[in-house]
């Protein structure tokens, strides 16, 4: 064993112990978040406008402060942008992350020097606790590859701006950067079918320990590797063995992956966004990631079915339970105050609090009642492929209202690598998984108000060309799983 790989496992063990403290005392945890977060923000333009002076409880902060999203919050993010102080936060941030919006076009998230520190020590901790478990850390003396967008940094009145991944790479520290993985002048490349090319060429004679990335667009990246090479990634990389990803769930790309592979690799999952850094899997053995309570963020939890209603109960942490979908609220470091971030969560451990991404409030089917979201599709589609030799490449649901014929249904728009047998047979499959899983579906496929689902193929490489066709192939873009109308697969019915 290295000396590096020596120190990683002491450096683990501590980080260990220091987040059993805090993940052990979660409601305390919280409460001192909360109360560090009114207190320095009491000055700032929001909290006079919302009397933070007057907040001594989490209920003064309920009726002071409503849940809002971007666009609601949108007047104080634009006077910050315009390089005006303490407007969110203290003084001014450090970074806007840029994202793009669907309703508010470009949207500019603050990164604060209070905030930033924990992006970078999340990510980090996730490898430590894996390292501690596992005891595995022999993959620090390998090559480290993390695809991401371009390091390239705008400057907005005084403020640096750009994409997340691209300013986490300004905070690659030392004693990795001659294990990292592409050169700095790949990753600044731009475009994302060139800028995956140019990894290929300087990866492919490397010893790759360690990929991570979105999973969509590390298959890219695998697949031109193994076009290249004409063999498995796992004979390219010999000592590939630990995949880290984020942005989406993996268990619809695990066949994939481990057939592109040609073995299984350990992975580990991440729950980063612009607005914080907010779980990551801390354990091979158990399902969710934990969420950290202890990152300058506070959470409310609003549950998904209540979401829409005039006044939804907001939820503390203490509060919650096991298998309810909850719409995640943030207030935060960097200065966002009863945020909607759009992601839908579910807790599967309440000690310690783990969770797993459900999907998005607003990416969800509900054109008759049914309400189905991100996370049911993708265990339906996953239950349908088991002991099948069925691959899918990625997939999108749709409703259809009005057929030219019979019963309205949800379309399955699916790019597969290796096609069933029998699609209808196939279809049914799902249909029966999905019926397990929403019982609203289910009663409309019995009443006779919905008939079962269609699939529809895809022509290879159709998704990127619709995510191209878009301007968001690559980087942290990420296709949503359903919508609750045909927008998106409108581009499929046109070729």
């Amino acid at each position: 064993m290295s000396i590096k790989a020596f120190a990683a496992k002491l450096f683990a063990k501590h980080i260990h112990n220091k987040t059993q403290k805090w993940a052990q005392n979660p409601i305390e945890t919280q409460q001192k978040v909360f109360k560090d977060l009114i207190q320095k923000a009491k000055e700032t333009q929001f909290g006079k406008d919302h009397h933070f002076d007057t907040i001594n409880s989490y209920e003064d902060y309920q009726k002071n402060v409503s849940i809002r999203d971007y666009e609601q919050l949108r007047p104080y993010v634009d006077d910050v942008v315009k390089g005006k102080e303490n407007i969110l936060w203290p003084g001014k941030p450090i970074y806007f992350a840029k994202t793009s919006g669907t309703t508010s076009g470009a949207k500019y998230i603050p990164l604060t020097k209070e905030s930033m520190p924990f992006h970078i020590e999340a990510a980090r901790n996730a490898i430590l606790s894996y390292i501690h478990e596992t005891g595995k850390a022999n993959f620090v003396d390998g090559k480290m590859i993390f695809l991401q967008g371009s390091p390239i940094l705008e400057e907005k009145n005084g403020v640096k701006l750009g994409r997340l991944s691209g300013i986490v790479a300004h905070y690659v520290p030392a004693y990795l950067q001659k294990n990292r993985m592409p050169s700095w002048e790949t990753n600044c490349i731009e475009d994302w079918e060139t800028k995956v090319d140019a990894i290929v060429e300087e990866t492919i004679q490397e010893d790759m320990a360690v990929i991570s990335g979105i999973p969509s667009w590390v298959q890219m990246y695998f697949e031109k590797l193994k076009e290249k090479a004409n063999k498995p990634i796992g004979e390219i990389f010999k000592n590939f063995n630990l995949f880290i990803y984020g942005g989406v769930n993996y268990e619809p790309y695990r066949a994939k992956f481990e057939n592109l592979i040609g073995r299984k690799v350990d992975a580990i999952e991440l729950f980063p966004a612009s607005e914080g850094f907010f779980a990551y899997q801390d354990s091979q053995k158990e399902k969710g990631m934990l969420l950290l309570l202890n990152s300058g963020i506070f959470y409310e939890f609003i549950k998904a079915e209540e979401f829409f209603t005039e006044n939804p109960k907001r939820y503390t942490i203490g509060e919650v339970e096991l298998g309810t979908n909850y719409v995640l609220i943030l207030s935060t470091n960097a200065g966002l105050w009863a945020y909607n971030i759009g992601d839908t969560i579910q807790f599967t451990s309440l000690k310690p609090y783990r969770v797993i991404v459900s999907g998005r409030i607003k990416h969800y089917i509900s054109a008759f009642g049914e309400h189905v979201i991100g996370k049911e599709v993708e265990a339906a589609l996953q239950e349908a492929m088991e002991g099948t030799n069925v691959r899918v490449n990625e997939f999108t649901v749709a409703p259809q209202i009005n057929p030219e014929n019979g019963l309205p249904y949800h379309e399955w728009f699916i790019e597969f690598e290796n096609e069933p047998l029998n699609l209808e047979e196939f279809a049914l499959k799902i249909d029966n998984a999905m019926r397990k899983q929403n019982v609203y579906y289910d009663d409309l496929i019995a009443g006779s108000v919905l008939r079962t689902l269609v699939v529809t193929k895809v022509v290879t490489n159709g998704f990127q060309d619709y995510m191209k066709s878009i301007g968001k192939l690559g980087g942290q873009n990420k296709l949503p799983r359903l919508s609750n109308d045909r927008k998106i697969v409108q581009f499929f019915e046109n070729k």
